[in-house]
């Protein structure tokens, strides 16, 4: 049944992780964890498994270990004084575990191949255009890439902002492979949790960071709300996939999670359309992996061109909060 056009107002919600076949766990933005938790980030040690301490002094009880299970292959998330753990995608609605997809408003995972070191429109409105830029390895024994985002190429009023993966050979998750850039100009941010750079020409967008390294918040007042992490292919993931991940390149690429805000129902891209009253899911929702084709339909030319054939960028409308201070 369709939605009516009012919902689209409301607030979405959208995963992106983009991937032939598999990937990290995703990122989405969080709502605020139980005062009670403790985030365990397996990667940080070189272990997808490890055992820590979890102690809540203030219910007079012995401390307890937990142990972060291997399925969570970048963060877990455990309740003091229980010490029962989750992946932080059990925690979070709409995070995937294990094989990357994309979530629709409709609420049905699909793929989405597209072609290594291109662009894709994934959501293209009057007011808003995000682009993904492709990276990938070719596997002889198929006819495509494996595929991941590297980068976002954000348009917004006249404003263009850049998140992006910076190509690593050895990774290091103590070291900062995240690039940020607005209106071309880096963007610094201290390596400190919480540490928040905001910008003097659009007070409404705020960058602050999420974890020490590669992990950051970006919000729009009103329009967006994104949250993104730097992640590696890992030897265990080449080899469980056929990767061929080789040491000069650990195929660094985005966890990306969305939230959007007032979509208009003209909207469309690879994930815009699906938040469409109009929108009919066509694809077998049934199958291991549901496919979106009609690649030719979502090439843009770079990664801020709003040339794909189902571009809505411009038409109408312009952000007017642009200039307003975020909360």
């Amino acid at each position: 049944m369709a939605r009516p056009a009012s919902c689209l107002g409301a607030l979405a919600i959208v995963l992106v992780v983009l991937c032939a076949a598999a990937s990290s766990a995703a990122a989405q933005p969080r709502r605020p964890l139980p005062p009670n938790s403790r985030v365990i980030h397996p990667g940080r040690f070189g272990k997808r498994t490890q055992t820590l301490t979890c102690d809540n002094t203030k219910d007079k009880r012995n401390p307890c270990v937990a142990t972060c299970d291997k399925r969570c292959p970048n963060e877990c998330l455990v309740l003091c004084p229980s010490c029962k753990t989750y992946c932080l995608c059990d925690f979070y609605p709409g995070m995937s575990c294990g094989d990357p997809r994309f979530t629709g408003a409709d609420g049905n995972n699909f793929y989405f191949h597209g072609k290594k070191d291109q662009d894709f429109c994934v959501v293209s409105d009057a007011d808003l255009h995000v682009n993904a830029h492709f990276i990938g390895k070719r596997n002889p024994s198929m006819s495509r890439d494996f595929t991941w985002i590297q980068a976002l190429g954000i348009r917004f009023a006249n404003h263009r902002l850049y998140l992006g993966a910076m190509k690593t050979s050895q990774w290091n998750n103590d070291i900062d492979r995240l690039e940020l850039a607005f209106d071309g100009a880096p963007i610094d941010i201290s390596t400190d949790i919480g540490a928040q750079w905001q910008s003097t020409s659009v007070p409404a967008l705020t960058i602050t960071r999420t974890s020490m390294t590669n992990g950051v918040r970006v919000e729009l007042q009103g329009v967006f709300d994104i949250m993104t992490k730097v992640v590696p292919i890992t030897e265990e993931d080449s080899r469980i996939h056929n990767y061929d991940v080789t040491e000069d390149d650990s195929l660094a690429h985005l966890d990306i999670g969305f939230k959007f805000y007032g979509l208009t129902d003209n909207v469309h891209g690879i994930l815009g359309q699906t938040y469409r009253s109009d929108y009919v899911n066509k694809l077998n929702v049934s199958a291991n992996m549901p496919v979106m084709g009609g690649v030719a339909s979502y090439v843009s030319s770079d990664i801020f061109a709003t040339d794909c054939k189902v571009a809505r960028f411009g038409h109408n409308g312009g952000i007017s909060m642009v200039t307003a201070r975020a909360n």
